[in-house]
């Protein structure tokens, strides 16, 4: 008797756990510049910066559009969810911050939202690092 309520106590445990951790997100991975990296070592000028992440965007549907020198906002359509971000660049590095989202579960407080958005931003993360370097 005493190991069904324990184990029915263990399971009521892992669920709220799990509904929990659901609930609030996970922390908002930005990129805070990262340096730029080219195969040959030599810095690439800022015109290549800039292509080089928009077509990296744009290789993984993100809208681009510079907003102002050294600034491109991309934006991520995903059925009903959107991210923006903001990405400052310049020759020897570059950022991706978050700008604003929908359907998300975004938290403002807690600086969580939605485990898919940082997913979103890795691969456009490696996409640019990809692109820079070679």
């Amino acid at each position: 008797m005493h190991r069904q309520v324990a184990s029915l106590f263990v399971a009521g445990f892992m669920v709220m756990i799990v509904a929990t951790g659901c609930r609030s997100g996970a922390p908002i991975y930005n990129v805070v510049d990262a340096p730029i990296v080219t195969s040959v070592g030599q810095e690439r000028s800022l015109a290549d910066v800039r292509k080089a992440i928009i077509e990296a965007g744009k290789q993984l549907n993100w809208a681009m559009v510079e907003t102002q020198p050294g600034v491109i906002t991309a934006t991520q359509n995903v059925r009903s969810h959107q991210a923006v971000v903001d990405i400052k660049y310049d020759t020897k590095k570059y950022s991706i911050t978050y700008k604003n989202s929908s359907n998300l579960k975004y938290n403002a407080d807690g600086q969580t939202i939605h485990a898919n958005y940082n997913s979103w931003i890795q691969n456009l993360d490696n996409a640019i690092r990809s692109r820079l370097s070679s």
